[in-house]
């Protein structure tokens, strides 16, 4: 098994999403946080290794409360051991931002100011030979997220069939040989050596792929839409924005950041559908539906960023509102729109 260099997580869009989370000026200086902020409740629904978490309990005042959730108990172990959130305002729940309704609910929360998505795979997942999820290391072929429970990409190529692979691949990696590679795969199973490591699979994805587009590994795409697909994440995402809905107090925002077409394409077109009134034509007289989100804005990284964290290059923010009247535009210094 390779063993993967030390790596420290770098949070993408660190400073923007907490300054429109907590509805900041670009840059704002500790003290110009807003009373909502200074005693709100706010949820970091993807807390990784706290990259969020940890400046946003340095802006939120005494009075405020921050509730973490992960999936990855690796995640959650961190933060405990960290003195850094040893702190009365904040708490971390081994749970998918899927299910932040019932999770809140048990921590006596019914209503948030903010919610804060970051959304895909941190750098210690990634850098985790043991962890399955990337094709630079040899390692196990799991990629769960929550690795206490679920089924690993290794028991999923063991069992499905052909068609189901190949849409798998299609449908979540977007990778146009998808039927060669189901076909590839099954043929290896079928010859008795099903593969079980990240290498086996790269290797098998390489000869079925037979161009690529430069500097890109051809079994980038089929690791994504495994690992999307082993973590339904594209399903937790749309359980999640509906979660926000129903937790969100008017004015509370919503911040999300994506780092694929799949993902951002579900936040946009969400953002989009609730940021109109909806008018029913069957019933002409009734009233309409009020718009429950403000779209504020989208925000990619800057080029101080991308230079330092190359990680960075993908990533897309969205900033929504919850609200029933129009907000102003978000501006963020040096972001492009």
């Amino acid at each position: 098994m390779t063993t993967a260099p030390a790596c420290a997580h770098t949070t993408v869009l660190l400073n923007e999403a907490v300054d429109a989370l907590l509805h900041l000026a670009p840059g704002g200086a500790d003290g110009d946080e807003i009373e909502q902020a200074a005693g709100g409740v706010y949820v970091d629904g993807t807390f990784g290794r706290g990259g969020h978490s940890r400046v946003l309990l340095q802006k939120l005042g005494a009075r405020a409360r921050l509730l973490a959730i992960d999936r990855d108990p690796e995640a959650v172990a961190a933060a405990a051991a960290d003195p850094d959130f040893a702190d009365p305002r904040f708490s971390i729940h081994h749970t998918s931002f899927g299910q932040m309704v019932p999770t809140l609910a048990a921590a006596g929360v019914s209503r948030i100011d903010g919610l804060l998505l970051d959304l895909g795979v941190s750098s210690p997942q990634i850098d985790s030979p043991e962890r399955g999820f990337s094709f630079r290391f040899d390692g196990p072929l799991d990629m769960r997220m929550d690795t206490t429970r679920g089924e690993s990409a290794a028991d999923f190529l063991a069992r499905a069939d052909e068609r189901h692979i190949a849409e798998v691949i299609r449908d979540y990696g977007e990778e146009r040989f998808a039927v060669q590679v189901a076909k590839a795969l099954v043929a290896r199973r079928e010859s008795g050596s099903p593969v079980r490591t990240t290498r086996e699979l790269s290797e098998v994805v390489a000869g079925a792929v037979k161009t690529r587009e430069p500097g890109q590994n051809p079994a980038t795409r089929t690791f994504q839409a495994l690992r999307i697909f082993v973590n339904a994440e594209l399903e937790e995402l749309e359980q999640g924005l509906s979660a926000a809905l129903e937790l969100l107090a008017p004015g509370g925002r919503l911040v999300v950041i994506s780092f694929h077409s799949l993902e951002d394409r579900i936040v946009k077109t969400f953002i989009a559908r609730e940021s109109k009134a909806v008018f029913d034509r069957r019933a002409p007289f009734a009233p309409e539906v009020a718009m429950r989100l403000t779209a504020l804005g989208r925000i990619k990284p800057g080029e101080t960023e991308l230079r330092a964290n190359p990680r960075a290059r993908s990533a897309v923010m969205r900033v929504a509102e919850r609200t029933d009247a129009p907000s102003p535009p978000l501006r963020v210094a040096g972001s492009r729109r």
